[in-house]
């Protein structure tokens, strides 16, 4: 094994003394060199080999390699590349490729060789690289659509990339991403054949027998793609996305009048299509000098909006259901036009009396009703929203603000009805919507009497955060006394939440003369639930006891209790910090 090592690391002679001999590295920097690189290839000789180790000296290369690049730049000497880089860019690539070997069906090692093999410029090694990779990995077709865009894009090969793509077709005959790309990409290289017969016409070259096809300038190869992969794939969804690949190109309007034929005639019973066809009517591009004026203006938006607007009734018409069409009405509406409340407010209507109105959609109307000061619409709305979605926190939760808004209603009964409802797992903002509005509308009493309902709940997360509600209403309403008791009341019934007890702390530290033993027992209390994984803690109350008020010779037995309970990663960061607080840097 030594003998290997010691040849590698002499082949690395010539370029190290070039390095030198340039003046890029100091002779010291060569030694400190050839050591780091002994000890990563004896890494790499091991018996048992290891990833990581792999990975280190490719790192340790590549750094190299930027650090002469820098250099390079700041003595400004360009010579010599081939002597100083290429050979660590050949070692780069030859132990990727033996990490690559050996861990095949590792996909992000053989990403990062092909992000090195892109980023230093070794196109040729790149394909041979795409080629191993698809050869292991054959069933991902991401891995294929990779491929075929560097051939076109890195190698410039139009024809490599077919090929690859006709290959992943075979391995995912029905894909949707690999005949998108597929398409596309033909539809590229029909643009270049067109860029490239413009500049020959424009430099009046002579280009012999050689004749640029009308078929491949026109996207007819585009065309055939389309075909094979509607053959294969159905649906509305997909064919628009190749509609919207195609309007990239300002040469294929015949292949898309082509395919948006075939979207009318073929996919009439289905939502997307009506949305599509909705939304293209509003996007229309207009002409005509009226558009000069803000009047004209209006008038082609108005014009658009009603058209788009006929085209989703024509959907709804035709359709069984017509809740996607809905949905993209709305939608469309309310971005676009928020001043035609009336219109959007008639198509909600429609969907929610043919109980086709999604939930997120009624937040969206409550709103609109809201801003308009309609009460009674927002009251009559949100009931109908709670009635239709009746376990829906989120929708329960929308009506109880919506109505502490407005200041309506019965809340305290719609409360005690939405808690009925809902699962009391998924209770807890209705539980704080609650206090927040008892605390604003009720007595004093009928607060406490219902956070005391929360702290006795079931739910550990609405136990917790009650009682933090809890110990923060005594401690306003009340004062330092109320907050004391009512922290004494609670601090013995589990769940507790480390909040509780940091917040009775903070309200100690805010007294004219804090209580050490009242801190202490809030300390303690608190370490016994959270000491094995919070060091905050014990740093808090290590400095509570080298201040003033405290103890410093307890903080020796405090530091021996937080290293004999703390776990994991809480160790090393309790000692960093115990060390920064000692030396007064924290």
């Amino acid at each position: 094994m030594a003998e290997v090592i010691q040849l590698r690391v002499e082949e690395r002679i010539p370029e190290l003394e070039q390095l030198e001999r340039v003046g890029l590295f100091t002779s010291k920097e060569v030694k400190s060199l050839i050591k780091r690189a002994t000890a990563l290839e004896y890494k790499l000789q091991r018996l048992i080999l290891n990833k990581e180790d792999f990975i280190a000296y490719i790192q340790y290369e590549i750094n190299v390699l930027e650090l002469v690049k820098k250099r390079r730049e700041h003595i400004k000497y360009n010579f010599k590349r081939e002597e100083i880089e290429f050979p660590i860019v050949q070692r780069i690539n030859g132990v990727f490729k033996r990490a690559t070997n050996k861990w095949k069906s590792d996909v992000q090692l053989w990403l990062s060789h092909i992000a090195f093999c892109k980023k230093w410029a070794t196109k040729t090694h790149l394909s041979k690289v795409f080629s191993a990779m698809i050869a292991i990995h054959p069933d991902k077709s991401g891995l294929w659509i990779m491929a075929a865009k560097s051939e076109l894009e890195d190698m410039n090969s139009s024809e490599s990339a077919r090929h690859l793509f006709l290959r992943a077709l075979r391995f995912h005959p029905e894909d949707k991403k690999v005949f998108q790309e597929y398409f596309r990409m033909e539809l590229l290289h029909a643009e270049k054949l067109r860029k490239q017969k413009s500049m020959a016409e424009e430099a009046e070259m002579d280009l012999g027998e050689y004749e640029f096809s009308p078929e491949l300038m026109s996207g007819k190869l585009a065309e055939i793609v389309y075909k094979e992969a509607t053959e294969k794939i159905q649906g509305a969804e997909f064919i628009i996305s190749l509609l919207n690949i195609a309007a990239i190109f300002d040469f294929t309007k015949e292949l898309q009048d082509t395919i948006l034929t075939d979207i009318q005639s073929k996919y009439t019973e289905d939502c997307v299509t009506w949305d599509f066809l909705a939304r293209r009517e509003l996007e229309k591009p207009s002409a005509g000098e009226e558009l000069s004026t803000a009047k004209g203006r209006a008038s082609d938006i108005a014009r658009r909006e009603e058209r788009c607007s006929l085209v989703y009734e024509e959907g709804l018409q035709s359709l069984n259901t017509g809740i996607y069409v809905i949905h993209g009405a709305s939608w469309y509406v309310c971005v676009c036009f928020p001043q035609r409340e009336q219109r959007l407010q008639g198509v909600f209507q429609r969907a929610h009396d043919s109980s086709m109105l999604k939930e997120a959609f009624y937040k969206n109307w409550l709103q609109i009703l809201l801003a308009a000061g309609d009460a009674e619409g927002v009251a009559r709305v949100a009931m109908a929203a709670t009635l239709r979605y009746s376990q829906s926190v989120s929708t329960w939760t929308l009506r109880l603000q919506m109505l502490m808004q407005l200041d309506s209603g019965d809340l305290k009964t719609l409360f005690k009805e939405a808690l009925e409802c809902i699962s009391p797992k998924e209770s807890l903002p209705v539980w704080r919507l609650q206090v927040q509005w008892s605390t604003g509308s009720q007595s004093p009493e009928e607060t406490e009497a219902l956070l005391k309902r929360g702290v006795l709940s079931a739910v550990p997360a609405v136990a917790m955060e009650m009682k933090e509600c809890y110990l923060d209403w005594s401690s306003a309403t009340g004062g330092y006394k109320k907050a004391r008791k009512t922290f004494v009341s609670l601090h013995e019934s589990r769940p507790f939440s480390k909040t509780f007890f940091t917040k009775m702390i903070q309200i100690e530290l805010e007294q004219a003369s804090p209580k050490m033993s009242n801190l202490r027992d809030c300390y303690e209390r608190a370490l016994r639930e959270f000491g094995t994984s919070d060091e905050d803690l014990w740093l808090g109350y290590i400095k509570e006891e080298l201040g003033t008020r405290g103890q410093p010779e307890n903080c020796g037995m405090l530091y021996w209790r937080a290293m004999k309970l703390l776990e994991g990663e809480s160790v090393e960061r309790f000692v960093s910090n115990y060390t920064l607080l000692q030396t007064g840097h924290l």
